[in-house]
């Protein structure tokens, strides 16, 4: 096929991460490219499972391979060794809005909370938390319901990650994150709550570079599996929006 997402040179990259190997014999080694390719297709076109080309294989068993990487955390692990950069000079964490398709909802297990759906005047919706590194590239993110507020979810996107400076929009201004930052060794780059008394200092040139986390939103958006959520569990979401960032990170 013409259309394929991978080049040679980005499939290369990430050959030894998957299971098994590209001459390995057995259905753990058999044509891992064009499984991956298969789900890639279905991320960037947003089309059911079930309208996946016969070139792909047969649709059911991509999707039933898809879940179980899934669930093993293959998608995160192939994610995370492709953005092990130690190189961070600033962190940029945001949020976003997806509208979550009818079909999303239903999973067997757990309620609408357990699987990052939340139900409001919209619709149903979920939302992602972001972190971004300078270069405009994803590092970590996690879901929550649609509703659910922005500054809880910043302090465990930043933690870990070294940084000279994080910054946010003033939907993050709150003391327990400015601390968390502190304690980092990082510079709080956030506008201040104009209901705040006591003003903190803000850098505007270096705030300018915020845009960078929304320039990648709208780069994974681009895959319409992501702009859309159609998975009924979290679990699979997650790994649709993991697919994108791996894409971002190869380009």
């Amino acid at each position: 096929m013409d259309r394929l997402v991978l080049s040679d040179d980005q499939w290369e990259r990430i050959a030894p991460l998957v299971i098994g190997r590209p001459d390995q014999k057995g259905s753990t080694g058999r044509d891992n490219r064009m499984f991956v390719e298969g789900v890639l297709w279905v991320v960037r076109t947003g089309s059911p499972w079930r309208d996946l080309p016969e070139v792909f294989g047969d649709w059911n068993s991509v999707w039933r391979r898809f879940s179980r990487w899934s669930a093993k955390g293959i998608w995160w692990r192939i994610f995370e060794a492709l953005s092990n950069d130690p190189d961070f000079e600033y962190l940029i964490v945001d949020s976003t809005i997806v509208r979550a398709h009818q079909h999303a909802a239903g999973a067997k297990k757990g309620g609408p909370e357990d699987q990052a759906i939340g139900r409001s005047r919209g619709g149903l919706s979920t939302k992602i938390h972001m972190a971004v590194r300078g270069l405009g590239c994803p590092v970590r993110f996690t879901l929550t319901a649609g509703q659910r507020g922005d500054a809880p979810q910043a302090g465990p996107l930043i933690e870990g990650l070294p940084a000279q400076a994080v910054m946010a929009d003033t939907a993050y201004d709150s003391d327990r994150l400015r601390q968390a930052i502190a304690e980092k060794g990082a510079v709080a780059v956030i506008p201040n709550n104009p209901s705040r008394s006591r003003k903190h200092p803000l850098d505007k040139h270096l705030y300018a570079q915020r845009h960078l986390v929304e320039c990648c939103f709208s780069r994974l958006k681009q895959f319409r599996r992501v702009a859309t959520r159609f998975e009924k569990t979290a679990r699979n979401y997650l790994a649709i929006v993991t697919l994108a960032a791996i894409v971002l990170w190869l380009r």
